[in-house]
Order: C-alpha cells, then sequence, then structure tokens
C-alpha cells in the first residue's frame, strides 16, 4: 500500500511542480484553481486515450495481425502514426476545447489562459502516464521526471491556435482552416518521439536514430517557448536574420549544429545517470567510477559550451 501511494506521488508531483512554475512565471495566469481543473481533466482525457488505444488493438487484431507488427521497425511506425498519436492528442484536445469554448462567452479567456489551460491538460495527461508506468514497473522514477514536459511540447501547436481563435472569436472557418494542420503537427512530433526514443532497441544503423531525440526535444521545448511569448504579446527570439538566402542557410546550419551539440550533451548526462543509477553508494566513490564520472562531465560539458557559443553568436547577430 505504501509503495502505491509513493509510485502515485512520484508520477503527481513533478507535472503540479511544473504547472506551478508556469502559473507563477506568467503575470496573467488565470486563477490556480482554474488550472487544476483543467490539470483533472487532463488525467482523466489520459485514462480515456488509454482505454480507446486498448479498442483500436482489439479491432486491430481482428483485421491484421496487429502484434505481430509491433516486433518490427516499420510497424511500431505505423503503431504511434495511426494509432498512439491520433488517439493521445485528440483526447487532450477535447479536455482543452469543450470546456473552454462553453466557459468562453462567460469568462472571456485570454490567449494565455487557454494556452496553460493546453500546458495543464497536457501535464495531468503526464501524471496519468507516469502512474501507468511507475505501477507497471516498465519506467525508473527518473525517466518520468525528466519527461514531464513532453506532452505540453506536444501539444503546443493546436495549443497555440486555439489561444488565438478562442480568444479572439474567430468563426468555425478558422478552426477548419488551422486547427487540423496543427493537430498533425503535434501528432507527428508525438509518434516521432516515440519512435526515436525506442529506436535503440534495434540494431545499427537504426539505433543510431536515438541520437536524434535530445536534440528534436530540446527543439520542440524552444518551439513551446517562443509560443508562449507569442501569446503574451512578446516578440519571439529571433535566431535567424540574415538577410540574403546564403547569409540565412548558414544561420541554419548554426542552429542545427547547436540543436545536435546541446541535445546529446544532454542526452550523454541522461545516459550517465542512467547507468549510475544500476551502482550502489559504496561503487560510486571507486577511482574508476569518478574517472568515467569525470570525463564523461567534461565531454558532455564541452558541448554544451560550445551550442551555447554558437548560439549567443546568433543572438548577437540578431540585434546588429
Amino acid at each position: 500500500m505504501l509503495r502505491s501511494y509513493m509510485e502515485l506521488l512520484c508520477a503527481v508531483i513533478p507535472p503540479l511542480l511544473l504547472l506551478l512554475y508556469y502559473y507563477y512565471r506568467i503575470p496573467s495566469a488565470p486563477s490556480l484553481m482554474r488550472l487544476l481543473f483543467f490539470f483533472v481533466l487532463g488525467a482523466i482525457s489520459g485514462i480515456l486515450a488509454l482505454a480507446l488505444e486498448g479498442v483500436f488493438e482489439t479491432v486491430a487484431n481482428n483485421v491484421v495481425d496487429w502484434e505481430r507488427m509491433q516486433r518490427v521497425f516499420p510497424g511500431v511506425v505505423v503503431r504511434q502514426l495511426i494509432e498512439v498519436g491520433p488517439v493521445e492528442e485528440t483526447c487532450k484536445l477535447v479536455a482543452v476545447i469543450v470546456p473552454t469554448y462553453l466557459f468562453q462567452p462567460r469568462y472571456r479567456f485570454r490567449p494565455t489562459s487557454v494556452f496553460l489551460f493546453t500546458i495543464a491538460v497536457a501535464l495531468g495527461f503526464t501524471a496519468q502516464e507516469n502512474w501507468i508506468y511507475l505501477s507497471h514497473d516498465t519506467a525508473p522514477i527518473f525517466e518520468r521526471i525528466i519527461s514531464t514536459p513532453i506532452h505540453a511540447m506536444f501539444s503546443a501547436p493546436w495549443g497555440y491556435v486555439l489561444a488565438i481563435c478562442i480568444s479572439e472569436n474567430i468563426s468555425l472557418y478558422g478552426y477548419r482552416q488551422f486547427l487540423p494542420a496543427a493537430w498533425l503537427n503535434a501528432v507527428i512530433c508525438h509518434g516521432l518521439v516515440n519512435v526515436l526514443s525506442m529506436s535503440d532497441r534495434y540494431p545499427i544503423p537504426l539505433n543510431l536514430l536515438n541520437y536524434g531525440l535530445f536534440p528534436f526535444l530540446l527543439w520542440m521545448f524552444w518551439r513551446l517557448q517562443q509560443l508562449l511569448r507569442r501569446v503574451q504579446g512578446e516578440l519571439p527570439i529571433m535566431l535567424i536574420s540574415g538577410y540574403t538566402p546564403k547569409q540565412r542557410f548558414q544561420q541554419r546550419i548554426k542552429v542545427l549544429l547547436a540543436l545536435l551539440l546541446a541535445g546529446n550533451a544532454l542526452f550523454g548526462l541522461f545516459l550517465l545517470v542512467k547507468s549510475l543509477s544500476l551502482l550502489n553508494i559504496s561503487q560510486l566513490f571507486d577511482r574508476d567510477v569518478v574517472s568515467f564520472i569525470l570525463s564523461r562531465l567534461l565531454l558532455n560539458a564541452g558541448f554544451g559550451l560550445v551550442a551555447w557559443v554558437i548560439y549567443t553568436s546568433l543572438r548577437r547577430s540578431a540585434r546588429e
């Protein structure tokens, strides 16, 4: 019983802390009770998504050998793009759009409020997902903690579109024009992250795709922060500021290089912590282990420093 309570706390506390961070960071944030209401809706949408995925797989198994398809890489890709991504993003979207649309005539929500509702639903969904993983012992606590903002990063595109459409009373035509593309963007990003995270189970060259996971996550986190700036009426941070196609191409290459270096520096630290978690405390002070830790810290710090230098140079160029 005590273990179940601990698993529940570990599942819920990280998403709640991140929600509180956004609540205190944004001056025009809605009330905390409203955010918690959407957080609970997000958890309920996670339960609904799990049930719908079960129904989908039951039906799919009656049509094709769905379980056997999951043993090969193309089958994994298909499942993420036609089952997991669409079902989970749709459930989160419904959990945001229905109550927001119903209460909008009374409360006149600002764009920041609607965008934060999206983040709250995504974090509630994450809490429910964390609890499923931890209760079935299919993922360590450390991995679930660092994955806390990922569902919010997935849903940022359609959350931004909803924020603009609902707060500015854009017609149904406006929804149909922009929302499907934003939803599809979220589905593709959702599926791609899951595929990249599972690619290490396969032999070379497929397992090399794993090195694209953290750079892609870093880019999605950057996109989330940029969209958050937009809904607050702030200008996005410019990195591509060249006047000629050649200059802009060179700057895009620098951005890509910075993402690869910084992302894989984080990936290296993640692998370091993951490998150290298998050791007991006494082994951590072994000379060879300490040497290994220092070498990996220096290597990844070097990658991160180079990425930071590239980033600051691009920011400086954009200000000039």
